[in-house]
Protein backbone atom coordinates (compact mmCIF):
# COMPACT_ATOMS: atom_id res chain seq x y z
CA UNK A 1 0.00 0.00 0.00
CA UNK A 2 1.01 3.17 -0.77
CA UNK A 3 1.72 6.18 1.62
CA UNK A 4 -0.79 7.89 -0.37
CA UNK A 5 -3.35 5.18 -0.25
CA UNK A 6 -2.36 4.75 3.18
CA UNK A 7 -3.94 8.73 4.12
CA UNK A 8 -6.79 8.44 2.44
CA UNK A 9 -8.07 4.89 4.58
CA UNK A 10 -6.76 6.91 7.90
CA UNK A 11 -7.87 10.35 7.01
CA UNK A 12 -11.26 8.98 5.98
CA UNK A 13 -11.65 6.91 9.18
CA UNK A 14 -10.44 10.16 11.05
CA UNK A 15 -13.04 12.42 9.74
CA UNK A 16 -16.06 10.01 9.68
CA UNK A 17 -15.17 9.73 13.55
CA UNK A 18 -14.87 13.07 14.07
CA UNK A 19 -18.23 13.60 12.38
CA UNK A 20 -20.22 10.60 14.89
CA UNK A 21 -20.86 8.58 12.28
CA UNK A 22 -20.98 4.63 11.59
CA UNK A 23 -19.60 2.97 8.37
CA UNK A 24 -23.26 2.62 7.08
CA UNK A 25 -23.56 6.78 7.47
CA UNK A 26 -20.40 7.46 5.49
CA UNK A 27 -21.75 5.06 3.31
CA UNK A 28 -25.27 6.63 2.61
CA UNK A 29 -24.04 10.07 2.18
CA UNK A 30 -21.20 8.85 -0.48
CA UNK A 31 -23.39 6.77 -1.99
CA UNK A 32 -21.26 3.16 -1.37
CA UNK A 33 -22.28 0.08 0.45
CA UNK A 34 -21.49 -0.14 3.75
CA UNK A 35 -18.74 -3.42 2.64
CA UNK A 36 -17.09 -0.88 0.50
CA UNK A 37 -16.94 1.41 3.51
CA UNK A 38 -15.58 -1.05 5.80
CA UNK A 39 -12.88 -2.94 3.31
CA UNK A 40 -11.67 0.16 2.46
CA UNK A 41 -11.02 1.34 6.13
CA UNK A 42 -9.53 -2.04 6.26
CA UNK A 43 -6.81 -1.32 3.77
CA UNK A 44 -8.64 -3.98 1.20
CA UNK A 45 -9.68 -1.31 -1.39
CA UNK A 46 -8.24 0.84 -2.67
CA UNK A 47 -10.95 3.64 -3.91
CA UNK A 48 -11.18 4.42 -7.30
CA UNK A 49 -10.94 8.04 -8.50
CA UNK A 50 -14.76 8.39 -8.56
CA UNK A 51 -15.38 6.90 -4.59
CA UNK A 52 -12.68 8.91 -3.58
CA UNK A 53 -14.59 12.20 -4.96
CA UNK A 54 -17.60 10.61 -3.31
CA UNK A 55 -15.92 10.11 -0.45
CA UNK A 56 -14.16 13.25 -0.33
CA UNK A 57 -17.40 15.47 -1.27
CA UNK A 58 -19.30 13.41 1.75
CA UNK A 59 -16.93 14.39 4.46
CA UNK A 60 -16.64 18.31 3.24
CA UNK A 61 -13.08 17.71 1.68
CA UNK A 62 -11.47 18.11 -1.52
CA UNK A 63 -10.15 14.71 -3.08
CA UNK A 64 -6.83 16.09 -2.29
CA UNK A 65 -7.29 17.06 1.19
CA UNK A 66 -8.38 13.12 1.46
CA UNK A 67 -4.79 12.07 0.86
CA UNK A 68 -3.21 14.39 2.95
CA UNK A 69 -2.32 12.58 6.54
CA UNK A 70 -4.86 12.91 9.48
CA UNK A 71 -4.28 15.13 11.59
CA UNK A 72 -1.65 13.67 14.24
CA UNK A 73 -0.56 11.14 12.00
CA UNK A 74 2.85 11.12 9.83
CA UNK A 75 -8.62 1.30 -4.74
CA UNK A 76 -7.65 -1.88 -6.05
CA UNK A 77 -8.01 -5.15 -4.04
CA UNK A 78 -4.80 -4.95 -2.13
CA UNK A 79 -3.19 -8.48 -2.38
CA UNK A 80 -1.99 -10.62 1.25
Amino acid sequence: MTKSENNILTRMKAERLRRHWTQTDLAYHSRMSPSDISRIENGLLIPYPGYAERLAKALGLSPEELQLPAKGEGMAVAHG
